[in-house]
């Protein structure tokens, strides 16, 4: 009896582990996806919360927007937002 439930408990272990492993395989191979968006380094990036790009809102900062056939670099730094009422 001792056996079998050192056996199910070494199992539970190693599926443990075995989980551990294939989730973290799948998580940076997520990460790696993500990294490839461009809409950070993007003209038409906004960076507002409210319309991220001007041009294809719903598709920005997602995994639709790899491959855009809109993106194009910027070239220069972008000014800073400023609020007038805060200053």
């Amino acid at each position: 009896m001792t056996i079998i439930l050192s056996f199910i408990a070494w199992g539970s272990v190693l599926y443990f582990v075995y989980s551990l492993g294939n989730t973290s395989v799948e998580g940076w191979k997520q990460l790696r996806r993500m990294h490839q968006v461009p809409c950070s380094r993007c003209l038409y990036f906004t960076g507002d919360y409210n319309l991220k790009c001007s041009v294809r809102p719903c598709d920005a900062l997602t995994e639709q927007a790899i491959g855009c056939r809109d993106f194009e670099i910027v070239t220069r730094k972008r000014p800073r937002f400023e609020n007038p009422i805060l200053e």
